[in-house]
Formats: structure tokens, C-alpha cells, sequence
């Protein structure tokens, strides 16, 4: 069972996000922010991570860099999901390394088949 871990500071989202996930077979770790997910990524790595970008102490691009960056979790896919809708963000938001960028509001099927061709 592939293990995702959701990033978002807002406590429905990742509740939302968590339990479509679960209803799809995944194990779900969550964090509040970029801070807390860097040190739940470092005690145990997940196979994807799904990240909104606007969040207190670390953003969803400073928390994709450091994933990119990091020699341990290199390969771990990236999803941002957020409410920044506009080219450029889904540009910077790519150039960061996410590996796909969903805008809120989205359809759960379109997150959960970014989840499953993302752990191909």
C-alpha cells in the first residue's frame, strides 16, 4: 500500500483530500505546513506527496525545492493542489519540480489518477 503524504493548512482540505485517498487504498500521513511535512518526510519517506502552495512557516514551492533538492527524496512525485489558478503560478509551480499541479476546486477522480500514474 503506497503511503501519500497530504500538505495543506487547512484542516478540511486535508481531511477531504485524506479520505478520498483512503476510499482509493492509500495509506495517508498529513501535515499542517511545509515545516511539519519536511520533518514527517525525514522520520518516514511517502511515495507521493500532494501540497497546496499558500501555507504558514514554509509555502508548497519551498517544500517542493526541498524535496527536489534532497539526494534521499528526489523521486518522490510531487502534486501541488491549490487555489492559485493563474499560468503563472501552475508555471512556477513546475519549475519548482511538481510533477503535476491541480487548481482547487478540482474533480477527486482527476487527483486520484494524477496519484496513480504519478506511482507507475
Amino acid at each position: 500500500m503506497s503511503t501519500i503524504m497530504v500538505v495543506d493548512d487547512s484542516t478540511m482540505a486535508r481531511e477531504m483530500i485524506s479520505i478520498q485517498l483512503k476510499r482509493s487504498g492509500f495509506s495517508v500521513v498529513e501535515a499542517a505546513d511545509g515545516a511539519e511535512a519536511v520533518e514527517k518526510i525525514k522520520a518516514k519517506m511517502p511515495d507521493l506527496v500532494i501540497t497546496d502552495i499558500v501555507m504558514p512557516k514554509m509555502n508548497g514551492y519551498e517544500l517542493c525545492r526541498w524535496i527536489k533538492n534532497d539526494s534521499k527524496v528526489k523521486d518522490v512525485p510531487v502534486i501541488m493542489c491549490t487555489t492559485k489558478s493563474e499560468e503563472f503560478d501552475r508555471y512556477w509551480g513546475m519549475k519548482q519540480g511538481a510533477d503535476a499541479y491541480i487548481t482547487k476546486p478540482y474533480h477527486p477522480p482527476e487527483l486520484i489518477d494524477a496519484v496513480k500514474q504519478l506511482l507507475q
